[in-house]
């Protein structure tokens, strides 16, 4: 796939859209809670994947129904045509919003853990997603906390130049400016930063009247 691809407009001229006859407070009452996406930012390293797992595992564990949407994973397949360039990075963060946005619209409670450096993708995020529903997460564990975790290595392939585009060696990481929460994950335990998502999130943990 190229750029010019992943760019290609719809021609909307042909499409139509569909209203569902069950309203978004209708499945909030169905499953006890209102929906929202949990959007954890930061660099590889920073406990991204980890916080996610287990803060929809407390989630469920507490009634709710939740769903993590993974970098890794979802680079396994939605977005396994695209590469790591700016251009592509921005159409991968499109892609996982409007997914978000989606399983928001089925009532279901997002983690999603993305590197996303860049500002102007995570601002496109919470527009596709919807404001009210958009918490943005920062995980602010520094370069080094993070580089001396690195079970997979990349760092040091980064370092050697055997990784292009690398987010906090050969590409910028634009930290949040005005997230929702901000979480040390070098120094916090998951425990506790999961305690800290839950505090923020328990408006949405009910449903709507």
């Amino acid at each position: 796939m190229t750029t010019s691809s992943v760019k290609a407009p719809t021609d909307a001229r042909n499409l139509g859209s569909h209203n569902s006859h069950v309203t978004s407070g209708d499945r909030a009452r169905l499953l006890g809670h209102r929906p929202a996406t949990v959007w954890l930012t930061g660099l590889s390293g920073s406990g991204k994947s980890t916080l996610a797992y287990a803060l929809e595992k407390q989630l469920v564990n507490d009634g709710h129904l939740a769903y993590v949407l993974d970098g890794d994973n979802i680079r396994h397949g939605l977005s396994k045509d695209i590469g790591f360039s700016p251009e592509y990075r921005h159409e991968n963060i499109r892609r996982i919003a409007e997914v978000a946005k989606l399983f928001n619209d089925a009532g279901v409670l997002v983690i999603a853990a993305f590197i996303s450096p860049y500002h102007r993708d995570r601002a496109m995020a919470r527009e596709i997603v919807g404001t009210e529903r958009f918490l943005e997460v920062h995980l602010n564990a520094n370069i080094a906390v993070c580089e001396s975790r690195d079970p997979k290595g990349l760092y040091k392939k980064a370092r050697e130049g055997l990784i292009n585009d690398f987010t906090g060696v050969s590409a910028p990481y634009e930290v949040p400016e005005n997230p929702e929460l901000h979480i040390d994950s070098g120094n916090l335990s998951i425990a506790e930063s999961v305690a800290h998502i839950m505090n923020r999130l328990a408006p949405y943990l009910h449903a709507a009247a």
